[in-house]
Parts: structure tokens; C-alpha cells; sequence
């Protein structure tokens, strides 16, 4: 199988390397040969050549099997430029229409909710629409008159593709409950959208029950009673959100793992906590986002067995306290790496 690998900024080279590590030992493990092609898009090449993400690189990606994405962001350069240019470049031309989000709590001590022992919840959040499709404009920039306008796009067919996909993934995983996340009692139009697709979709998945939420109410339940939830599906905005708390409620962003999914096409995969300039080279970083991001990418790769054994081995990891300093452990991103490698060949 073929895999594209970015690793782009700050700690995102010293996470990707232990990512691989780990998919170097899968290929011992589970007799499975992976060809891994690196390319240096980010911030250092953008410096150097002015170049984010050349069009000859998107048809590259598309002959690959899965992409392994870093992390992006510089202080050097401004704000955006990367994102649009590399990540959003990458969703939009490769229709990564899921971004999906796993919410999982390997070990009880690592949530910051009192009593919680189990919180394992799914997010699909669609990811290529809503205020994200940058539709907008100014008027009168720059005067005290200015007009900012940036609009909300929802089609039927994102929406019916985003939700089927969450009914499919949870009959394909065995979940039993698919609730949706909107503001359908404020955003009359776009979100009525959503609530009619849903209901329509679900009649197709009888043996699945359904649930809803409005987002602000989905805020305060996720912190409540987070074990009532299973698959969640959610237009790209509240995705956004609601996945960053999913995460703190967790253990932190150092533990949220990622996928950008077209399943009849390439998939980007990517730990989702940033390049953090402040702590890159200092060998502290936590790589568990990103080995179980290799998780979600080999369970889409259809490897499911190795999937759940490199989850298993984070999990003994994660109860054996080998962990990096923001999860209140000593290790460096390497010997967690190490550690991770170590345990996958005690769980398989």
C-alpha cells in the first residue's frame, strides 16, 4: 500500500516519525509492505519557494492509498496562508467530504469529568461545506461602514452523503445510536435541510436509533453525560467545535486522532493538534494523537485487525503511564514512540 507523508511543521515531523515507527512494526507484525513517499510541503518550503501546494502534487496524491499529514503553522508566516493554501487545498480537491473524529477515554484518569469511566463517542462532521466553502465577500473594507458577509452553504447532496455515511459507519462498527448536532430552531433553512435528510436517511437504517440535539445543548450534555452519545453527526462548523471539547473531555488534544475521508478515493490523515511552536525540537510532544491517527488510517486501509491492535497498544501504554509530560508522564516523544512499538508486539 502506498502512503503519502507530510510532515510539515514544528512538532509535526517529530510526531509523524514515531507514527511511522509504528508502521514499520505493523508491516513485521501483520506481514503487510507499506511505500512511503515523503514530501516537504509546509512552512520551510513555503519560505523557500513561495509555493504552498502545487496542482502536480494533488494528482500525485490521488495514485496513493492514504496521505499521513503532520501538522502546519509557523509564526513566520501569516495566519492562513498555509491552511487555505496546503490543508483546506487538500479537502477541497480531494473531496474529503468526513472529517472524522473518534472521542475515546483509554484511561479514567485522564478525563477531567468526575466519575466518568466510559466516553466513546464517533464524530462525523462534514467537512467540505457550511461556513468553511469560503463564500463571502467586503463591502466598504476597510471604512467605519464595513459590511463583512460570509455565507453558510448546505447542498442536499453533501448533506445526504455526510449522514449516510455516519448510519453506514455505525452499522459497520456496530454502534447503535446516531444522534445529529444543528441550530435548526435559529437556522430555519440550512439546518431544516439537515433535519429532513436525516429523517429521511434513517428510515433506510430501521435497526439503528436516532437522537438530536441543538449544539448548545449538545455543549453542556457532552460535559454531563458523554457516555449517551455513539455517532454523531454535525455540519462542519459545530464539528469543528465540539470535537476540540470532545477532546479536553478525554485527555487533551495530544490524545485526538483524525481522518479526512472520500471512501470511494484518497484519505488525509492527521493528529489534529497543531504544529506548537513553542515546544517543537524540545523532544516532548506527545505522538499518541498521531499513532492513533495510523490507527483511523489503517481501519481504512480495511487492516482492521492491525487498526485495533495499534489502539490496544496505546491503551497499555496510556494504563502503564509511559506518557509524555502533558499527560503528567516523564517520557520523550521518542521512548513514547518506542514504548507504543514495544507493546504491539505484547497485544498481538
Amino acid at each position: 500500500m502506498r502512503i503519502a507523508v507530510i510532515p510539515g511543521d514544528g512538532i509535526g515531523r517529530e510526531v509523524v516519525r514515531e507514527g511511522l515507527k509504528v508502521l514499520e512494526k505493523v508491516e513485521d507484525l501483520f506481514g503487510i509492505s507499506f511505500d512511503f513517499k515523503e514530501y516537504p510541503f509546509g512552512a520551510e518550503h513555503y519560505l523557500k519557494t513561495g509555493e504552498t501546494l502545487p496542482d502536480w502534487a494533488i494528482e500525485d496524491f490521488r495514485k496513493f492509498d492514504a496521505i499521513y499529514f503532520g501538522a502546519i503553522g509557523d509564526p513566520r508566516v501569516k495566519p492562513g496562508v498555509l491552511e487555505h493554501g496546503i490543508l483546506l487545498k487538500l479537502r477541497f480537491s480531494l473531496d474529503l467530504y468526513v472529517n472524522l473524529r473518534p472521542v475515546k477515554l483509554y484511561h479514567h484518569s485522564l478525563t477531567p469529568l468526575k466519575g466518568k469511566e466510559r466516553i466513546d463517542m464517533l464524530f462525523v462532521r462534514e467537512n467540505t461545506e457550511g461556513l468553511y466553502a469560503g463564500s463571502g465577500g467586503f463591502l466598504r473594507r476597510g471604512t467605519p461602514h464595513e459590511v463583512a458577509v460570509q455565507e453558510m452553504i448546505n447542498t442536499r447532496f453533501g448533506v445526504e452523503r455526510t449522514v449516510r455515511f455516519a448510519f453506514e459507519y455505525a452499522r459497520k462498527t456496530g454502534r447503535r445510536k446516531v444522534t445529529l448536532v444543528d441550530k435548526a430552531n435559529v437556522l430555519i433553512y440550512a439546518h431544516d435541510l439537515w433535519e429532513r435528510v436525516f429523517e429521511e436517511v434513517s428510515a433506510e437504517f430501521p435497526e439503528i436509533e436516532t437522537d438530536h440535539y441543538y449544539v448548545d445543548a449538545m455543549a453542556m450534555k457532552m460535559v454531563r453525560a458523554p457516555e449517551h452519545f455513539e455517532v454523531v453527526v454535525t455540519p462542519n462548523m459545530f464539528g469543528d467545535i465540539l470535537t476540540d471539547l470532545g477532546a479536553e473531555i478525554v485527555g487533551g488534544l495530544g490524545l485526538a486522532a483524525s481522518g479526512n475521508i472520500n471512501p470511494s478515493g484518497v484519505g488525509m490523515f492527521e493528529p489534529v493538534h497543531g504544529s506548537a511552536p513553542d515546544i517543537a525540537g524540545k523532544g516532548v510532544a506527545n505522538p499518541l494523537a498521531a499513532i492513533l491517527t495510523v490507527s483511523l488510517m489503517l481501519e481504512h486501509l480495511g487492516l482492521w485487525d492491525a487498526s485495533k491492535a495499534v489502539e490496544a497498544a496505546v491503551e497499555r501504554v496510556i494504563a502503564d503511564g509511559k506518557l509524555t509530560p502533558d499527560l503528567g508522564g516523564s517520557l520523550s516523544t521518542s521512548e513514547v514512540g518506542d514504548a507504543v512499538v514495544e507493546a504491539l508486539e505484547v497485544v498481538v
